[in-house]
């Protein structure tokens, strides 16, 4: 049951969209190509047992949890509220 004008389905496709758009930008955010035996950030090693869990791996753990901090962003809002609108 949807409310006021949205059809029914309307939620369940916001939901849908939303899990897909999170998916996409995880997916696109993944390390591709080469990978380095040294940060390029800092320039230590990074350790082997990483470069084989993430094949193209290109910084060590420290920075790239400030790259993943840093790139942390609000998202998309799909309600349309007045509130969610204002801020």
């Amino acid at each position: 049951m949807a409310n006021g004008w949205a059809p029914d389905g309307a939620v369940q496709e916001q939901i849908d969209d939303t899990v897909t758009d999170a998916v996409l930008r995880a997916r696109g955010m993944m390390p591709s190509g080469d990978g380095l035996a040294e940060c390029e950030d800092c320039g230590d090693d990074i350790p082997q047992r990483r470069r084989q869990a993430l094949p193209g791996t290109r910084t060590c753990i420290s920075c790239q949890a400030i790259r993943d901090a840093s790139l942390r962003s609000a998202g998309i809002n799909r309600r349309g509220s007045k509130d969610s609108q204002l801020r």
